[in-house]
């Protein structure tokens, strides 16, 4: 059995939906999952877990939450090797450039990221379907 954490910060609660949909759909595929609150969780953690997902939602100009999200997420990235990870989030303006942006600073610094998820504010039943199935994938990875 895969243990898994699901790492987020939320502002609005959209995010903390994504991830316990992603603990879901994980639980549902076998793995021992669970949504952890970014200020919980620290680069010492990432050794107890097989595959983690890391959710913030857009901030700002579209960019991470920089107070409590984006020094954790700095400090796991480097630490996460071969480990399987997923990036998720909500926005509610723009385009989703945030995700395009923090995909491809965690590929750069080599990540394994096998998905990138976004909703348009409050996750939807196509939403939550897709943070299901990006759990049962980081069970499966």
């Amino acid at each position: 059995m895969s243990k898994i954490a699901v790492v987020y910060w939320t502002g609005s609660g959209n995010t903390e939906a994504m991830a316990n949909a992603i603990v879901d759909g994980a639980a549902a595929a076998g793995a021992d999952a669970k949504a952890v609150l970014v200020s919980e969780f620290s680069a010492d953690d990432v050794a107890a877990f097989d595959a983690l997902a890391f959710g913030c939602p857009a901030m700002g100009a579209e960019e991470l939450e920089s107070d409590e999200f984006e020094p954790v997420w700095e400090a796991c990235k480097e630490v996460l090797g071969d480990k399987p990870v997923a990036l998720f989030g909500s926005y509610g303006w723009g385009s989703g450039e945030w995700m395009d942006t923090w995909k491809d600073d965690a590929e750069s610094a080599g990540v394994k990221v096998i998905d990138a998820l976004i909703a348009n504010d409050a996750p939807d039943d196509e939403a939550t379907s897709a943070c299901e199935a990006l759990g049962k994938s980081l069970a499966e990875a």
